[in-house]
């Protein structure tokens, strides 16, 4: 145990040696504890986001009763344009409503420097502001509405993140700050009537709540005291002529602007430190980067300030950018002279890891940082000992002298992993511990006793040594979890936009024109309208959306089909015949494939085990999944030929390097082939490194290698003393020979020439090739695909990659240069991305002028592809800082030292192309920045400022991979089956060409099998005269109906449908007369396909029956059904089936529809001849529009 006595009674600060950053947890924790008997708190002042995180992280497991308090720092620049995120907002709020109250228990509150140095409103003010609501109280729903407003709460549709509300009808969804709930207010009048809790993910109820605390989510309150002093205090500083600001303008009509928070000052009565905020009796303690970190703040506040002046007195604006008008450094920030008087009035003690000299001022704690294994490492690395037999012998080396050791894991899996290593290497009494009391218990016990705690570093004090995963094995990065942005709140974001191209399965490519509502028989109904050549339109009602598919981005000039041409079915049978032969022949080639023989590669566990442990990053599920079906092809004695598709960065390349690792301890060659020098140079470097030390031969191979290491290469392939070769296509040319070529890795197959493609496919025969690829795909191909082409999916991000902190605001030449040169004196290097080459002139003149310090290169696509490479290779060898580009750096280009990125004119992007371009930044362990600038004027349209938002909120990257999946459109189909595919999709639109291929794949799967291929998917025409729709008043935005439309069509069984009904109730409020009138015509419609009906139209007097191709599968079923109606049903000449019978009202139209069409679905069904066919699966896909035929 620490002895906390001579800190708890200090009079004085402390400079606390030997004290590493493994034991601060500890020592806070427990501090904590201590301060909690007299009614006060430990507070731990960390020097940056990074270290107040870690120690979030792990001062709980040493006590779990602690309560940690969270307060961050803005997440923007002093004098920025950008407010803080909404997330840190919350966050910074949630914490100071918890600081009001006094400590019910331990508390630990964490922040950093940067929080510390700026000025914050009082203790009062959030007390004011903060409200207690329970069931039963009287708000008043509009009441409420107007407090949200006012706190900072954020008006959006769907509900996903801290600050949000969403209103529907009697329904208030509310994400407060603190919360880790989203709760859903459901209002009686002006009564709150229950308050439930709902998962942010599903956006469904999960239990029930009796109260919550509302506080507030941003510093700036909007209530009009508050809006009457910010509009004096303005003119006083600045003057009449300042009224026209947009900033003023959004303020004085009670808007948030961006950038708003910066005059905090101009709004509150008054500020404080927030060590103001702290008892006397706290105890307070800053970590060793703190003075660095502090002196580094107070720099940038006063250089900030200072371009900002000097901006406002240049009378010439770069690029019309507009004015900004800061404030004094003092109105919003400590001095410096402020900062440390507030440290030593607070006794602020400050921690080391090194011994400091014995004085009054000095407390040693008698820690030091724990064993490095690094020498251990890179003697294995040299072929000495295993790393494990190792740390095994020290471990029990030091356990023989009376030392306790307890092991630190990152996680469950690599616990398990490091004890069975450790086990096979000789070390007995290995045991899992829950707790730290558990783990103290099990070392006294002479046990190791290995822990799940995410500590970087571990720590030596007298007795007990505790090292870190990262101690053992080598630099690692901690596994964090993130909330999972659900899939159906994707699928919401995915919307059509006014104008788009979408194809209708019977009538081809048309122009989406919106949602109309068509009064038909009195009935109102939501249709989809759409205009066809000459102007025609056709109106598509809801339910039938599955006939619809979007065509895709790419649809400049591509004509409109005219209603009730010909040209289109005779496009779409050309492309069925097409997409049929394209089936049969992948059926064909897995038969092939399954005959042949190649060598099994099999692995030794321990040296395996040694290669993983050099991978710094926790693997995702997915690349475990994507590295476990490589080595089974490889172990299975026949040619692997499998597709590795993950996005940009998800981690592909080290499922390619472990199966290198593979083939190449089995004694074979490996080549890897890359379609451009940049890319092979840079898998190069990468598998140079993670090689290094062991007995493999690395080479690269390229028309960037001197000629005489070239002829070095070849030979050394030919005689068979290189074992592994990374190049371009060069590789694949008849001069180069392996001895023992086992597996050929193919990085973005689709970049290749025709040429290439065909070597390729030669080599395929005899060696096992594993192809990698960054364009998405379609999770209903991929299990159609299943058994046909091997293919493995990495559709998740890397855990421990730092989101990239993304802001949208008007272009500011201030803001640009700052973010510029930050990244330049960090050693890093930017993108400034254009959306056209004509404006490329003008930001080049920009650079020169306004950031002379950095070097610019430029590349666009109507260069050379030579001088383009050549440029990009400049760069990535960092002769330039900045490469200012067009969108050539989409895709492919993999540059860690880039972490700054301008886009200029955001707003001229598609959210694809946004994302993708965004995913060339925050590919290394530093934080990236993505500043996506508007017009200065801050003027765009509706649809580019719903994209930016969307982009600005997917801050982490979970839902990327099915944003580039629902747009992947604009990349084309990636070639996946080999076949040049571009010219089809254009024919036909990319979704509808995807949905063909699958059915023919399926019916090729049942026809090998010597089934009946299943018929072509229908869409039956429900219509009783009856509204149907999703009413506007009950779901107001249109983008959210047209979401929740598509996902109705794609409703299957009646299992679903209650689901979705369940959902919509929970959400938006009891159903509405035509919405559960929508789910009854779904559900009749999906009767009515089992049946084979095209038309059901039912009306006052009767139903009549339409069957597709004018038969019935079952003839005597339909006879027999029509002897059981008793005279009211007859089989016209025309084969349309008639039911004479009163429906009087919508409700029975609707009844008598669903009861046609289950009774006869019975009379298709009642011969136990039919042929059974196999059921196409049937997985909803995000998007809203994805064709089902």
């Amino acid at each position: 145990m620490i002895d906390l006595q001579p800190l708890l009674t200090a009079t004085m600060p402390l400079d606390l040696g030997e004290a590493p950053d493994g034991l601060l947890p500890w020592l806070l924790a427990d501090l904590a504890r201590a301060r909690a008997l007299d009614g006060a708190r430990a507070v731990f002042i960390a020097a940056d986001d990074a270290a107040a995180r870690a120690l979030l992280d792990t001062a709980p497991f040493f006590a779990p009763d602690v309560t940690p308090v969270w307060l961050p720092a803005w997440d923007c620049l002093p004098y920025d344009r950008a407010s803080p995120s909404q997330r840190i907002a919350a966050d910074r709020m949630a914490a100071f409503a918890t600081l009001a109250a006094p400590p019910s228990g331990p508390q630990l509150l964490v922040t950093t420097v940067n929080a510390l140095t700026q000025r914050v409103l009082p203790p009062s003010v959030i007390t004011a502001a903060t409200a207690v609501l329970t069931p039963g109280a009287a708000i008043g729903r509009e009441a409420l509405i107007a407090k949200l407003s006012t706190a900072g709460y954020v008006r959006t549709d769907t509900v996903a993140d801290a600050g949000e509300y969403a209103v529907r009808g009697g329904l208030i969804d509310l994400y407060p700050a603190g919360e880790s709930h989203i709760l859903r207010l459901d209002f009686f009048g002006d009564e709150l009537e229950s308050i439930r809790r709902v998962d942010p993910a599903t956006q469904r109820t999960v239990g029930k709540a009796d109260r919550f605390t509302l506080a507030p989510v941003s510093e700036v309150m909007l209530d009009p005291d508050g809006i009457r002093r910010f509009r004096t205090r303005w003119l006083e500083r600045f003057g009449a002529a300042a009224t026209t600001d947009p900033l003023y303008q959004a303020v004085s009509e009670g808007r948030r602007h961006p950038g708003t928070e910066h005059y905090l000052p101009l709004f509150a009565e008054t500020l404080i430190p927030l060590f103001d905020w702290l008892s006397p009796s706290d105890i307070l303690i800053r970590d060793a980067g703190s003075t660095a970190a502090a002196a580094n703040r107070f720099e940038a506040i006063t250089d900030y300030h200072a371009n900002r002046v000097a901006a406002l007195t240049d009378k010439k604006a770069k690029l019309g950018a507009a004015i900004y008008r800061p404030l004094p450094p003092s109105a919003l920030y400590l001095s410096e002279t402020e900062y440390a008087a507030a440290l030593t009035a607070t006794n602020t003690h400050a921690a080391s890891p090194f011994t400091r000299p014995d004085t009054p001022a000095t407390l040693n704690l008698g820690a030091r940082t724990a064993h490095d294994f690094t020498p251990e490492r890179q003697a294995a690395a040299a072929g000495g000992p295993s790393l494990y037999t190792a740390i095994a012998t020290q471990i029990a080396a030091a356990q023989s002298t009376g030392q306790r050791i307890i092991l630190a894991c990152y996680s469950e899996g690599s616990r398990d992993r490091i004890g069975s290593q450790l086990q096979e290497a000789g070390l007995a009494n290995l045991s899992g511990a829950k707790s730290w009391q558990d783990a103290l218990a099990r070392a006294a016990r002479a046990e190791t006793p290995l822990i799940v705690l995410p500590l970087e570093h571990g720590f030596t004090r007298e007795t007990l040594t505790l090292f870190s995963e990262q101690d053992l094995l080598g630099d690692r990065l901690v596994r964090r979890k993130k909330a999972r942005k659900a899939d159906a709140f994707m699928a919401e974001l995915a919307m059509l936009n006014l104008g788009d191209l979408v194809v209708h399965v019977d009538h081809g490519i048309g122009r989406y024109l919106g949602l109309s509502a068509l009064t038909i028989a009195g009935a109102a109904h939501d249709t989809v309208a759409l205009e066809y050549a000459g102007g025609d339109k056709l109106y598509v009602p809801v339910e039938n959306l599955d006939v619809l598919s979007r065509y895709g981005a790419d649809g400049e000039g591509v004509p409109l089909d005219k209603l009730g041409g010909q040209a289109w079915q005779a496009r779409k049978a050309r492309m069925k015949d097409r997409i049929r032969e394209i089936a049969h022949e992948l059926l064909k080639i897995a038969a092939v494939r399954a005959t042949r023989e190649a060598d099994a590669f099999q692995i030794d566990p321990q040296a395996y085990a040694g290669f993983v442990d050099r991978f710094p990053y926790a693997e995702t599920e997915d690349q475990l999944k994507a590295t476990a079906d490589v080595l089974e092809d490889l172990a299975a004695g026949r040619p692997m030929d499998r597709l590795v598709c993950g996005d940009v960065g998800f981690g592909k390349t080290e499922v390619a390097m472990r199966a290198a690792f593979a083939a190449v301890m089995a004694g074979k060659q490996v080549a890897v082939v890359c379609p451009t020098t940049l890319l092979a140079r840079q898998h190069a470097q990468s598998f140079r490194e993670r090689f290094h030390g062991l007995p493999v031969n690395v080479r690269h191979l390229s028309r960037l290698v001197p000629a005489a290491e070239a002829r070095a290469t070849k030979e050394g392939l030919a005689d068979g003393t290189v074992d592994l070769v990374i190049g371009t296509h060069a590789l694949l040319s008849k001069s180069i020979d392996f001895k023992r070529l086992g597996l050929v890795v193919v990085d973005e197959e689709q970049r290749f020439g025709v040429t290439h493609k065909e070597r390729l496919k030669a080599l395929r025969h005899d060696v096992h090739v594993l192809t990698l690829t960054a364009t998405p795909i379609p999770r209903t191909l991929q299990m159609a695909l299943s058994g046909l082409r091997e293919l493995s999916v990495i559709a998740t991000p890397p855990v421990d990659r730092l989101a990239v902190r993304t802001t949208v605001a008007p272009f500011d030449p201030v803001v640009v240069r700052e973010a510029l040169l930050r990244e330049h004196y960090r050693g890093g290097q930017s993108f400034f991305v254009v959306p056209r080459v004509a404006d490329l002139p003008d930001i080049e003149q920009f650079l020169r002028e306004s950031v002379p310090e950095v070097r610019a290169v430029t590349a666009h696509g109507q260069m050379a592809p030579s001088e383009i490479e050549e440029r990009m290779t400049a760069f990535y060898d960092h002769r330039y800082d900045v490469l200012l580009a067009t969108t050539i750096i989409e895709s492919g280009l993999d540059i860690p030292a880039a972490n700054t990125l301008i886009v200029h004119r955001a707003d001229m992007f598609g959210l694809a192309q946004l994302y993708q371009i965004r995913g060339r930044v925050g590919r290394a362990k530093t934080r990236a920045y993505a500043y996506l600038t508007t017009a200065p004027d801050g003027r765009m349209t509706e649809g580019a400022e719903k994209r930016l938002q969307v982009l600005a909120a997917l801050d982490n990257l979970g839902a990327g991979f099915q944003l580039a999946s629902h747009d992947l459109d604009h990349r084309g189909a990636g070639n996946l089956l080999g076949d040049e595919q571009s010219g089809h999709i254009r024919e036909v639109g990319f979704e509808l060409y995807q949905s063909m291929l699958e059915d023919a794949i399926i019916a090729a799967k049942a026809m090998a099998n010597g089934l009946r291929a299943p018929d072509d998917p229908l869409s039956p025409q429900i219509s009783v005269d009856a509204p149907v729709s999703i009413p506007e008043d009950y779901v107001p935005d249109l983008g959210l109906r047209m979401a929740l439309y598509r996902r109705a069509a794609d409703l299957t069984d009646k299992a679903s449908l209650e689901g979705f009904a369940a959902e919509l109730i929970d959400r938006f409020g009891p159903l509405p007369e035509p919405a559960g009138n929508l789910l009854k015509i779904v559900e009749a419609k999906n009767a009515a396909k089992t049946a084979h009906i095209a038309k059901l139209e039912v009306g006052p007097k009767g139903a009549l029956v339409t069957f597709a191709d004018n038969r019935f599968p079952n003839p005597a079923g339909l006879v027999d059904y029509i002897q059981r109606l008793k005279g009211t049903a007859k089989l016209r000449p025309d084969q349309k089936f008639f039911v004479a019978r009163e429906f009087n009202t919508p409700a029975a139209r609707l009844a008598g529809a669903l009861a046609l069409a289950r009774g006869l679905v019975q009379a298709a069904r009642a011969d136990p001849a039919t042929p059974k066919t196999p059921a196409k699966p049937r997985p909803v896909a995000p998007g809203i529009f994805r064709a089902k035929r």
